[in-house]
């Protein structure tokens, strides 16, 4: 339900972030996006976008343990995965947001489901 990454790219609005070079491999990049919070990884040259926030107690997420995709909420546990939103483990039951990572010229975009 909040994996916009597979979001029709007509549907999105995609927004400028940074050089991709700001965020080499195994790093992190926190943003915000209108009032959306939202962490960047790049993982093996892959990029993932996900919103920055546990959905078990709305604390932020994106400082938490990267296990191979899944990212380890730092207060209570929970698990997602960064490629889709998906809980992977409790206490959070609800999936968090995903959003489609663009690299155009060596810039790093992120799509937002338009309003």
């Amino acid at each position: 339900m909040f994996n916009y990454s597979t979001l029709d790219e007509a549907n999105a609005e995609f927004v400028e972030i940074a050089p991709a070079s700001e965020l080499p491999n195994g790093e992190r990049l926190f943003v915000e996006v209108g009032e959306r919070p939202i962490a960047l990884f790049n993982i093996a040259g892959q990029f993932f976008a996900i919103g920055d926030v546990c959905t078990h107690d709305d604390g932020p997420l994106g400082d938490g343990d990267l296990e191979g995709y899944n990212i380890v909420c730092p207060r209570h546990g929970a698990e997602f995965d960064v490629r889709t939103g998906k809980v992977m483990q409790m206490p959070a039951v609800v999936d968090i947001p995903a959003y489609p990572v663009q690299v155009r010229e060596g810039v790093l975009w992120v799509g937002i489901p338009r309003e």
